[in-house]
């Protein structure tokens, strides 16, 4: 146990983990040199062809006779819940500082989250080889975020893999060694932490555990404390970083187990691993996680209806693998059955998005998201409206009421200015300002939860230059004038385009959207009429021409009036088709993602 170390590399987004976590994997022999690629640990298409890691992906090295189990994360704030379930399985993080951008928002969120977890942290200041490289400023920031020394600080480049054996080597001497859970006696019952699970095609559930007391060995019965499953384990063994079948997991060790479930919902991420055997189901479970609260909730619908099931079987899979996602049964008259889904930002729900077409061949429509509203109608009676569907007709409606956070966000000094604004803009009530140090103050505010939802994340991280963070607890319910805004296409409603706005906003927003469409869709034989409508009053329209065969282009010569008849006939058709063809129109899942981003 003693020669074991457990990490993980945690930065801000592009900082160079992928790559830093390459050069270790060639250094110490992890990967023959043949088999090495860039991103290696990066397992998904999505996450190669954008540059960023979505997943998290555990691996075990050997060097100088130690084993190192390295854990590399995401750093995008969408995935921050994946870093905070990486930093509970280890002792120690490798803190990245890219030496051309210097410290950044998710460098001090991913921070708090190891300081907060008593990690031991070893500062790098990486791409020390580019041109644009200021280290000695770098080296400033950390040590006065860290209070370190700047001999502690190592530079280091993931690209050439210079001083990136001094990394492993400060690893070594500053990380601990794995603790026991409990007192150092030998014979502990086993406990162990699920910190990832994954759905294998042929294996079933494969939970990653983190052993912090006994030992399981192959064949071992198992109980799952939070969920009371039991089963066997099948496998076991470590990451290299495919599966590599052990005789066992000891203390402090970091693998997996193939427990043998089909049902992806019984090994859930945080839950206590614990011995088969009655008797020692009374140990005590480990901590687990805290439940993560999603920021972005939006319908999915499968296009062909008869695809439900196997969307209901993608999702459980994905949500075993994505434990920040959240998903409950929903019911639409124009979509179908489907699901509403939260998400922690819009990045997160257009991975989701993608993975489900790319690896269960779906085709969907994601609706526009929006908050559960409180409504009092007229007779006394109380709904709790999650859609625009379920508003009743604006007659019967006595007061609607939405829900407000308390909404905290952290900022250096230089940008309080236009975070105020922005979030006066929002309809956000200003409380106080408190200051951390000379530098970071928090801004506390009460806000309605839909100002939130969409994009208001990207704009304070557009007008922060991407140094605020921002965090936020229910409040309680208060009375909004608010309106459901219907879209029409040809004038029919597409009910997936409803939504629920401020009466005083409800203009602005019927524009954007029938402009983001006019943009979108695809043109029709028809011309197509784009409109916005509130109560049946007709508020914003614009119309997309029809798609013209040039049917001219036969004529050579002769009389102008051969043209003209032959025109005035296109005409005639396009009138009949415009009769006929009203509502069939088809409206591609891109449209939805572009009018959300709006």
């Amino acid at each position: 146990m003693d020669n074991i170390r457990n990490f993980c590399i945690i930065a801000h987004i592009d900082h160079g983990k992928s790559t830093l976590a390459d050069r270790m994997l060639e250094i110490t022999g992890t990967v023959e040199k043949r088999r090495m690629k860039e991103q290696l640990l990066d397992r998904m298409d999505l996450e190669r062809e954008r540059g960023i890691t979505i997943k998290l992906q555990p691996v075990t090295m050997e060097y100088n006779n130690y084993k190192l189990n390295l854990i590399d994360t995401p750093g995008h704030v969408d995935f921050a819940y994946e870093v905070s379930r990486s930093l509970a399985a280890v002792e120690g993080a490798v803190l990245l500082v890219d030496a051309t951008q210097g410290i950044q928002a998710q460098t001090l969120a991913n921070l708090y989250l190891a300081m907060e977890q008593d990690l031991i942290v070893v500062p790098v200041v990486n791409k020390v080889d580019l041109p644009a490289a200021d280290v000695q400023k770098t080296k400033n920031e950390i040590i006065k975020l860290l209070g370190c020394g700047a001999e502690e600080i190592i530079c280091a480049s993931g690209k050439t893999g210079e001083g990136v054996e001094e990394i492993l080597k400060a690893v070594i001497e500053r990380v601990p060694s794995p603790v026991r859970g409990r007192s150092a006696g030998t014979n502990q019952p086993l406990r162990a932490l699920i910190f990832d699970s994954n759905y294998d095609e042929y294996k079933g559930v494969v939970a990653y555990v983190r052993v912090v007391d006994g030992e399981i060995k192959k064949g071992d019965k198992i109980y799952l404390m939070a969920t009371g499953a039991t089963s066997e384990a099948l496998d076991i063994g470590i990451f290299k970083p495919d599966y590599k079948s052990t005789e066992g997991l000891k203390t402090g060790e970091i693998g997996y187990i193939v427990t043998g479930f089909k049902e992806v919902g019984e090994a859930k991420v945080g839950d206590t691993v614990t011995s088969g055997s009655t008797a020692l189901r009374a140990v005590e479970p480990l901590t687990g996680y805290k439940e993560v609260k999603p920021m972005v909730f939006a319908g999915v619908f499968p296009r062909e209806g008869n695809e439900f099931e196997e969307l209901r079987e993608a999702i459980a899979k994905l949500k075993l693998n994505d434990a920040s996602l959240a998903y409950e049964p929903e019911r639409s008259e124009a979509l179908g059955f489907g699901f509403r889904c939260g998400f922690l930002g819009l990045l997160h729900l257009e991975i989701f998005q993608e993975r489900l077409r790319r690896e269960y061949n779906l085709d969907l429509i994601v609706t526009v998201p929006s908050v559960a509203y409180k409504v009092r109608k007229k007779s006394g009676e109380d709904l709790i409206i999650r859609t625009p569907r379920q508003l009743p007709d604006q007659t019967e409606i006595d007061k609607i009421e939405e829900p407000w956070v308390k909404l905290d966000i952290i900022t250096p000094k230089g940008y309080i200015g236009p975070i105020m604004s922005l979030t006066q803009d929002k309809r956000g009530i200003y409380k106080n300002t408190e200051y951390l140090d000379e530098d970071r103050a928090i801004l506390h505010y009460e806000i309605p939860m839909s100002s939130i939802l969409t994009d208001y994340y990207d704009k304070i991280k557009s007008a922060s230059s991407g140094y605020a963070s921002l965090n936020y607890e229910y409040a309680d319910y208060r009375e909004a004038d608010v309106v459901k805004m219907d879209i029409l296409v040809a004038e029919e409603p597409i009910e997936a385009l409803s939504l629920i706005v401020y009466r005083d906003d409800a203009f602005r927003r019927g524009k954007e959207i029938v402009k983001t469409l006019k943009e979108t869709l695809p043109k029709q034989m028809f011309a197509l009429k784009l409109q916005a409508a509130v109560g049946g009053k007709i508020i914003a329209a614009e119309r997309l021409s029809a798609l013209r065969k040039d049917v001219t282009a036969k004529l050579y010569g002769g009389d102008v009036s051969r043209k003209r008849k032959l025109l005035e006939k296109q005409k005639k058709g396009k009138k009949k088709m415009m009769e006929a063809g009203k509502g069939s129109v088809d409206i591609p899942s891109d449209a939805f993602v572009k009018i959300l981003k709006r």
